[in-house]
């Protein structure tokens, strides 16, 4: 099986660093010429850097995705530049801080549904009139394990990743019969630095211990690597997955099962 994404133009949010910047080398990778969307602006150079050094075809954009002018502009961005989007990676994403509900800050909690659900809801409000005007193109959104279990002390993170699972089967029957599909990763523990972020704020004694329980109450025993996510992502945006939508695909080791 051979996936070829030649002539095919991809959009990927949360492009500087972990699970986007892995899919963003793995579209290239197969042929997508690839926009990179990112807060942080050295992050995303560096991908596009990484993209360049390969041989392929990438174009930086800073963009903050909970801004709609800024999601428009990037949109517009990959239209001008090559015309068309085919493959929309809706990324972007944030864990905000380690409270407990009641502790939990107001302004902290709007900030984490601002990116990871207004983002994805801004990202599809924008990318799908474009393919709906083609009659074809496939978007994954990325939720999370927390789409379908809660984490203490991530109440905010858990909340905004159960919306986007809400957000992609919602938008999978609008667009179901327009030749689009949509649908959503949800990962287990990755090895990011996001995941260290959040071990750091969690750990009362050593982070290393931490990690290593939590590896052992994975059925295979470990965490999953960035791109054996982005490899889920690069198959259910290919033609592949003609079938699949509306779905929340889970790639956890076992966990969940």
């Amino acid at each position: 099986m051979k996936v070829d994404f030649a002539g095919q133009v991809a959009i990927v949010t949360g492009a500087g660093g972990g699970i986007g910047r892995a899919v963003a080398l793995a579209l290239s990778d197969v042929g997508a010429k690839v926009l990179l969307v990112d807060l942080a602006r050295e992050r995303g150079i560096e991908t596009e850097s990484q993209i360049k050094a390969r041989g392929g075809t990438a174009l930086f954009v800073a963009a903050d995705v909970s801004h709609a002018t800024e999601v428009q502009a990037f949109v517009e961005a990959a239209c001008h530049a090559w015309g068309r989007i085919d493959v929309f990676m809706n990324n972007a994403g944030w864990q905000g801080e380690i409270h407990s509900l009641v502790d939990y800050p107001v302004d902290m909690f709007d900030k984490v549904m601002g990116i990871n659900v207004r983002g994805v809801f801004l990202g599809l409000k924008y990318v799908l009139p474009v393919m709906m005007a083609q009659g074809k193109g496939a978007v994954v959104n990325t939720a999370s394990l927390g789409a379908y279990v809660a984490t203490r002390k991530l109440g905010p993170y858990t909340a905004s990743k159960h919306a986007v699972l809400g957000l992609t089967k919602t938008a999978a029957l609008e667009v179901a019969r327009k030749g689009i599909r949509v649908n959503a990763v949800c990962p287990g523990p990755v090895d990011t630095d996001m995941l260290r972020e959040i071990e750091s704020a969690q750990a009362s004694g050593s982070v290393l211990s931490l990690r290593e329980q939590r590896a052992a109450t994975i059925p295979d025993g470990r965490y999953a690597e960035p791109a054996e996510v982005a490899n889920l992502m690069v198959y259910l945006a290919s033609d592949f997955a003609s079938h699949i939508t509306g779905q929340g695909i889970q790639i956890n080791g076992g966990s969940h099962a």
